[in-house]
């Protein structure tokens, strides 16, 4: 069972360097999870969590999972292609002033079908049937559009570009989180809150830290 965080002593540092640490056990299943995934009467105590994360729904991304870290650790977010919703925005907001929690996580990930599917809108230029999911291929699409215009696919092949696609909708999730939300910005500004992108990598089990991370962090290879 995972030491409670203090959170008198809690810094995004610590935060973000706990879950690359999870992420780390997680990927090296010979020494085993650390945390505990069976219930107790105790998950009914106030909860704490040291970090969010706004993930995408992907059925390949359990977030608790990939970081290792049990019930109370991580408050999660999740909806498809780890778009910022006002409801989502809510969310978080509640977290960060309720739990004083240091540190929210944007994590995109590899073979995202949301991020595939906006793309097949801006090469075809036919929405979605469904106008809820247009709803969320319209958020992204603005974020990676410049990616598929012109020759640029054929210079740099589909993978790569669908890669920096990845990246760029985090990197448009997390600046959203930061300026987009009064009461985030604030904690931010303050130091007590940082808001970092990360991507999954499902072909290797690896989570990247690369948008906003603190200094003094020990990334994984």
């Amino acid at each position: 069972m995972l030491t409670p965080w203090d959170r008198a002593s809690a810094t995004p540092e610590l935060a973000v360097q706990r879950l690359i640490d999870g992420n780390r056990r997680f990927r090296e299943a010979s020494s085993g999870p650390r945390s505990d995934r069976t219930w107790s009467s105790d998950h009914a105590q106030p909860q704490s969590p040291f970090a969010i994360v706004l993930g995408c729904s992907d059925s390949r991304t359990p977030v608790e999972i990939l970081f290792d870290q049990g019930f109370g650790d991580l408050f999660v977010v999740r909806i498809a292609g780890n778009i910022v919703a006002p409801s989502g925005v809510g969310s978080i907001e509640f977290a960060a002033a309720t739990y004083g929690t240091p540190l929210v996580v944007v994590m995109g990930h590899t073979l995202c079908g949301a991020v595939a599917a906006t793309v097949d809108v801006i090469k075809t230029g036919t929405n979605p049937n469904s106008k809820n999911i247009m709803s969320i291929t319209d958020r992204i699409a603005p974020h990676i559009a410049s990616l598929f215009r012109g020759n640029k696919v054929e210079a740099e092949g589909q993978a790569a570009l669908m890669r920096e696609a990845v990246r760029a909708n985090v990197r448009a999730s997390a600046d959203h989180l930061r300026h987009g939300s009064r009461l985030l910005e604030e904690l931010v500004g303050s130091g007590k809150l940082a808001v970092v992108g990360a991507e999954y990598e499902i072909e290797t089990g690896t989570v990247h830290f690369f948008d906003g991370v603190p200094s003094g962090v020990v990334q994984n290879p």
